[in-house]
């Protein structure tokens, strides 16, 4: 799969971070200004970073459907809330896949874990690392998940392909990573997990 993956459960947390912890990672990274004062009450979520193992790896993504409340036509990894059958995170992770993807578990091996992520709509987020092994098949449920595409691993690990920009939002400027790739525009903690995410594989 390549020498990035080979190498990648070394640069990778090998235990799931405890998400009581204040996140270490947030969409207010590059925003501190407008991090609200005093503590959180942060909903507990986890998605899925599939890493496709083909001769050249990719990531999986699904771009959510828009009809939904919140986040409507964004790019996002697989994944969502806790629920409270949910045994772990990381079963709320691969749970949430299969669902919106159709991919079954057996498919993925979790790899590791990233930092956890706080987003500006209240939840914290775990990142689990999977390696999607070929043969899988897509089945996006119609209600939540509009496409399935995949990214290059290459380009997504690419300095270069990262961008920052900013926009106005409640009347202050909010600063924001983003990918483009083709028509797919990767924005907002989507692409913040992913600079966490290839800063680690490149070990810095």
């Amino acid at each position: 799969m390549g020498g990035h993956i080979d190498s990648l459960k070394g640069r990778l947390l090998p235990e799931p971070p405890r998400l009581s912890l204040q996140p270490t990672r947030s969409d207010y990274d590059l925003n501190p200004d407008v991090r609200p004062r005093g503590e959180r009450q942060l909903a507990p979520a986890a998605v899925v970073i599939p890493i496709v193992s083909r001769s050249e790896p990719t990531i999986l993504f699904t771009r959510r459907t828009r009809h939904l409340s919140r986040h409507a036509g964004q790019v996002s990894f697989p994944g969502g809330r806790l629920h409270a059958d949910d045994s772990s995170l990381i079963a709320t992770a691969l749970r949430e896949t299969e669902e919106e993807t159709g991919i079954a578990p057996e498919f993925i091996t979790v790899a590791g874990f990233l930092d956890c992520y706080e987003t500006g709509t209240g939840f914290a987020i775990l990142p689990v690392v999977g390696l999607l092994r070929e043969g899988f098949a897509v089945v996006p449920d119609p209600n939540e998940v509009e496409e399935v595409f995949e990214v290059p691993l290459a380009f997504l690990l690419d300095p270069a392909s990262r961008q920052r920009r900013s926009m106005e939002w409640q009347g202050r400027k909010r600063e924001f990573y983003a990918f483009d790739y083709g028509s797919h525009h990767i924005w907002g903690a989507t692409a913040g997990i992913l600079v966490n995410f290839a800063d680690r594989v490149r070990g810095e």
